[in-house]
């Protein structure tokens, strides 16, 4: 059972992170109207800008707040001063480690009206979720370099996984299958990575064994960047690793139509600590504060944050609305748009409040 009331971190970031984050509230504050539950929502400076300011990423007294919260919506963060690594880690990459949101989920769906690079594809053949096992793999940080700078420099960077941490991803995707349609597919190069993908190919099979009614199958990470352009209609759930899943949501973002109708929720789903849901596009500082951005990444955020939370009936509402207006755009960001983010935000809760 839902709560009633839910305190709520919010992190707008940097460039056409405030703007979009600010349309994906006021579509939160509708969803609340309409369905009886309230938001206490603080905003915390975290991102590229209090970086430059005061040298500052993430202090261990704002995190020891943002864990105190239900839930973090984050905008985007980045600036073109920061040297690349710095917010990565010291604030996305802390945040996923710290609060162990060992979960990235990632909807790769394309709505009605939204154009595709991928010629005569219809949003009946792609409507697909990637679960991407989130604390492990090549982003552990595991590595090191010798005689940096020199011509006999060597750099490694291992990938860590362990079967705690690939039985949980892969628990959580078998539990996502059997919600939705009953396919599952594992993502790996067990072909090459013969040590990795044999712990991701033995844990899934023997997990199965609990998933009766869920069909299982199989497919190189090469391969599957080919069939989410020809036919990603072959997939429902798919689970991987980290870096995997890096790549290849980032190509499925592009299948759905781009980033801006990209959305994903990093989680822990036993509740130990609050969950963060984001668009997953930059912040975009070429296009900042132009009213350019396209917001409904980040409402479809916002949606997955509600279901999250146990509104589910709310969720479904704010994406059916954000959904709703995407056949009314000219194109899905950027001058041409027909509508500012500030109008398109406005057109969403509209729809939030007064839908059936």
């Amino acid at each position: 059972m839902s709560k009633t009331h839910h305190r709520v971190a919010v992190i707008p970031g940097d460039g056409v992170g405030t703007e979009v984050t600010a349309e994906a509230l006021k579509v939160l504050d509708a969803a609340a109207n309409r369905f009886g539950f309230t938001t206490e929502r603080t905003e915390y400076d975290l991102g590229g800008r209090r970086y430059l300011s005061t040298g500052e990423v993430l202090p261990s007294s704002v995190q020891a707040e943002l864990d105190g919260h239900d839930a973090i919506l984050l905008g985007a963060v980045g600036t073109p001063d920061v040297p690349p690594g710095v917010l990565e880690r010291g604030l996305l990459l802390k945040l996923r480690f710290d609060f162990d949101l060992y979960i990235n989920l990632r909807p790769v769906k394309l709505y009605e009206g939204v154009p595709t690079p991928i010629a005569g594809l219809t949003p009946d053949r792609c409507d697909m979720v990637v679960i991407r096992e989130n604390t492990e793999g090549m982003y552990t940080g595991v590595g090191g370099v010798f005689k940096k700078g020199t011509p006999l420099e060597i750099a490694t960077q291992e990938s860590i996984n362990s079967r705690y941490g690939v039985e949980r991803a892969v628990r959580f995707a078998f539990d996502l299958a059997a919600e939705r349609r009953n396919h599952l597919t594992l993502c790996h190069k067990t072909n090459v990575l013969t040590f990795a993908a044999d712990l991701w190919q033995r844990t899934v099979n023997e997990v199965a064994g609990d998933y009766p009614t869920v069909a299982v199958d199989y497919v190189h990470v090469d391969a599957a960047c080919l069939y989410l352009v020809t036919s990603p209609e072959r997939f429902d759930v798919m689970v991987t690793d980290n870096l995997f899943g890096d790549i290849v949501t980032d190509l499925g973002a592009a299948v759905q139509g781009g980033l801006g109708m990209a959305a994903s929720g990093n989680l822990n789903p036993s509740g130990d600590h609050p969950s963060m849901f984001e668009p997953v596009h930059g912040s975009a500082p070429d296009i900042a504060g132009n009213g350019w951005a396209n917001p409904v990444a980040a409402v479809f955020s916002t949606a997955m944050c509600l279901a999250h939370l146990g509104h589910r009936d709310a969720a479904t509402a704010v994406e059916v609305a954000a959904a709703s207006v995407l056949p009314e755009l000219e194109t899905m960001g950027g001058p041409d748009m027909g509508m500012s983010t500030a109008q398109i935000g406005d057109m969403i809760a509209e729809r939030v409040s007064i839908s059936k």
